[in-house]
């Protein structure tokens, strides 16, 4: 049964801002100009009562002189500009009430534009609900059933939050790239990923009634890996699990590396190069060569890039045209896994059985 979530996770939001749950996503960073687009467009400061002055355009060029910001050639006070479009609707200051365009991204929200390093960084300000809409479309094929978006809604709902928490006060709380979770803005969102935002609103997943780190990846391959193993966090919540995806063709990759490429992810001779150990799901945890060099499987993997070796669980031959890697899985295997949730959802599992699933010993609560 679902209950009201700890008073820890009331504190996430200013209390102004209680009924409409915001994110901060970093978008990227320009050199030194911007521009930034959208209906009715007015700024204001940085703020979350901050009020918004209209622009007489729908357009304009921020560009960074020096130490302070210049708004189409007009010196702006203060180190950071907010931007809003639509406030002169009948959805006057309601974030997310129009799109705004910054860059090469279309987004809802409020869009700040801050002095950042020697050039300028883009923070889209957007309520929870609609963050999730366009992550799902990103990060889960909006093909798949919608048991398994469902599921998917939650933990990135739950990922964002506990990322807000850790981050709290900062000028942002997560990236838009795979690094954290993949944002793609508007143009991800879909029908199938509202719906499935919208029929979980609200909901996220708790240990001892506190945000879980929940992770996701692609394909486990048939089996999750602990948090330990995948990434060095040892959390009760996130052990290896049986998965249906092992039985999915969409969990096999091989790839062939040529000797020159291995060579220089190694930094020596590819010489008697060879898996030393594994985890206990059988991903590597270390390999060697032999001259002298010992290297940790996730290092291997991210020298050699992600989209070849495609995840640890590998195995890999000499052959006359370099090594030839055949896996299992897709991404670092620990938390929910994709296929293996549209594997559940086919067979009829709903989507607090599939996280349940996948993050044992949690609870899904209501924050609001």
């Amino acid at each position: 049964m679902l209950r009201p979530v700890a008073l820890l996770l009331l504190l996430l939001a200013p209390l102004p801002a209680l009924a409409v749950e915001t994110m901060r996503i970093a978008m990227g960073d320009s050199q030194g100009e911007v521009r930034v687009s959208g209906k009715a467009l007015s700024f204001g400061s940085d703020t979350e009562d901050a009020r918004f002055s209209p622009l007489a355009q729908d357009s304009v060029v921020v560009r960074r002189r020096g130490s302070r910001l210049e708004l189409n050639g007009a010196p702006v006070i203060g180190s950071a500009v907010r931007f809003r479009a639509g406030v002169d609707s009948e959805d006057a200051g309601v974030p997310g009430s129009s799109p705004l365009r910054a860059g090469d991204m279309e987004v809802r929200g409020d869009v700040v534009v801050r002095l950042y390093k020697d050039g300028l960084q883009l923070v889209n300000v957007i309520p929870l609900e609609d963050y999730l809409a366009a992550v799902l479309g990103s990060e889960m094929p909006v093909s798949f059933p919608l048991e398994a978006l469902k599921a998917q809604a939650v933990a990135a709902r739950t990922y964002a939050l506990q990322k807000k928490l850790e981050t709290y006060g900062a000028p942002f709380h997560m990236g838009s790239s795979v690094l954290h979770q993949v944002y793609g803005g508007l143009n991800r969102e879909d029908e199938r990923t509202r719906s499935a935002v919208e029929a979980t609103r609200g909901e996220v997943l708790t240990y001892e009634l506190a945000p879980i780190e929940a992770y996701f990846h692609s394909s486990c391959g048939g089996r999750t890996e602990s948090g330990q193993d995948a990434l060095q966090r040892s959390l009760p919540y996130l052990q290896p699990v049986d998965c249906p995806c092992g039985r999915l063709p969409a969990s096999r990759w091989s790839a062939t590396v040529s000797d020159s490429e291995l060579r220089s992810a190694l930094g020596q001779s590819t010489e008697g190069f060879r898996v030393t150990s594994r985890t206990d799901t059988h991903r590597v945890n270390r390999v060697a060569a032999s001259g002298g060099l010992s290297l940790d499987g996730a290092t291997l993997r991210r020298k050699l890039g992600y989209t070849k070796l495609k995840s640890l669980d590998f195995d890999v031959e000499r052959t006359s045209s370099g090594w030839h890697f055949t896996g299992r899985g897709y991404g670092h295997g620990a938390g929910l896994c994709q296929w293996g949730a549209k594997a559940l959802a086919d067979a009829g599992r709903s989507y607090r059985d599939i996280l349940l699933h996948y993050y044992p010993g949690t609870e899904l609560q209501h924050l609001y």
